[in-house]
């Protein structure tokens, strides 16, 4: 039997409404799944970076009472940017001053500027990563805005009973008509399209970290604690590092033995 003028039309007109809901759906889908990707990249950031950058500070402080009072002057909180548990590890503080270069006339001048080039990478990291975060919490309401647009324009429930209204309503009625609203109901729940958590509940929020020549004062003096009590030699490869100072003494003695020989 040959489908009548209202059949095909019904069938059209279903397939339309279909395509626009699953289209619909799907853009929204691709969506999350782009800020999920974003949420693990950006992550990334935060471990490999900022993470290096304080460990790098606390191993440099090397005690519980110099990291607290340095993370109290840049406003970090310690129950979230401080693990103790890590910054003791020799293999880890191998691992973070891997390829850091010193610089300095002395031993002392390069462990003041060490601290100092670490903090300022660390501000620069931060931001860096303020600005991804940013860039997430703006992904993040765009999707929920599309998900609010696309129930308002797909409500179920409404799409349902026009679907069940078209062509042999006996005919459609096992299909897509005669639903029971407790049916209907229980539907939506499973197609149910949800707004993605906040982005704080998937990465720490890192507050703005002052510039290095506002606290510059308060840093030096706590890297001169920290010198008076460890001398810098617990850092890997500070033990073999030859200041300015110490490599232009070393040249004029061996200038002077030249001309002595001579």
């Amino acid at each position: 039997m040959q489908p009548n003028i209202d059949q095909i039309l019904a069938y059209e007109i279903k397939k339309e409404i279909a395509d626009r809901y699953f289209g619909f759906r799907k853009l929204i889908e691709d969506d999350k799944q782009s800020l999920e990707e974003k949420v693990r990249q950006y992550s990334f950031i935060l471990e490999k970076r900022i993470v290096f950058d304080l460990l790098r500070i606390y191993t440099m402080l090397a005690d519980d009472v110099l990291i607290m009072d340095f993370l109290e002057i840049v406003g970090l909180d310690s129950e979230y940017f401080y693990a103790p548990a890590l910054h003791g590890s020799e293999l880890v503080n191998r691992r973070v001053f891997e390829g850091v270069r010193f610089r300095g006339f002395s031993r002392k001048a390069g462990f003041f500027n060490l601290l100092m080039d670490c903090y300022e990478r660390l501000t620069a990291h931060s931001e860096m990563y303020r600005h991804k975060f940013a860039e997430l919490m703006e992904m993040r309401t765009l999707i929920a805005d599309e998900i609010r647009q696309f129930y308002r324009q797909n409500d179920l429930g409404t799409i349902l009973g026009f679907l069940h209204s078209l062509g042999n309503r006996e005919r459609c009625r096992g299909m897509d008509g005669g639903m029971e609203i407790g049916l209907v109901t229980e539907l939506e729940k499973k197609m149910a399209v949800t707004p993605p958590l906040p982005i704080e509940q998937y990465l720490p929020v890192v507050p703005p970290l002052p510039l290095l020549a506002e606290i510059r004062a308060p840093l030096k003096k706590l890297a001169g604690r920290a010198w008076k009590q460890s001398g810098g030699d617990h850092i890997p490869g500070f033990s073999e590092y030859r200041p300015l100072l110490s490599r232009l003494f070393v040249g004029s003695r061996t200038g002077r033995r030249s001309e002595d020989r001579k």
